[in-house]
């Protein structure tokens, strides 16, 4: 539809606060935890061996209110050989998020599986500056697919929901 001036006018525009469509945005990110620790230094920048890297990885959403959630992506990184700890961080990084006009069916696999994917960067360099403050080469991780590992535990909680005798809980 077209109005007096020619100007494509959608019949499906609604006033500001009155869209029903489902929007997600970024509101906000920070720090909320950040250590680490470089307990066997400067003796540890001598050792001539490959130490062994460990990176646990978790994930936590907290309802703010209907609209907000802040996801906290947890990293956890050890460097490890038979001389001891090299270096250790533990970082957990948070963003809000804003979500408007979406389904707890939708909600649940972003909230879990996309916006950590969108975090993820974001504390990988911080993670890498971290390591790399402590003395070390910076530690790039490598990327990890959030929406496979969603899908994964998704799957893996419904196979034993199914085993699991009917009555326990």
């Amino acid at each position: 539809m077209a109005d007096e001036a020619g100007t494509i006018v959608s019949e499906n525009v609604k006033a500001n606060g009155a869209d029903t469509a489902p929007a997600v945005g970024m509101l906000n990110q920070y720090i909320k935890d950040l250590s680490v620790e470089n307990p066997h230094a400067p003796h540890s920048f001598n050792w001539d061996v490959t130490p062994q890297i460990d990176v646990q990885v978790n994930i936590l959403a907290n309802a703010i209110t209907d609209e907000v959630h802040e996801i906290t992506l947890k990293l956890a990184v050890k460097a490890e050989s038979d001389n001891g700890v090299h270096f250790s961080v533990e970082l957990e990084y948070g963003t809000l998020f804003g979500l408007r006009n979406v389904s707890d069916e939708q909600a649940h696999p972003f909230l879990f599986g996309e916006a950590p994917r969108l975090m993820f960067p974001f504390a990988r360099r911080i993670v890498a500056d971290a390591v790399r403050d402590a003395g070390y080469p910076p530690l790039v991780l490598e990327p990890i697919d959030f929406n496979a590992l969603y899908i994964q535990q998704l799957t893996q909680a419904q196979q034993m929901a199914e085993t699991q005798p009917a009555g326990e809980a």
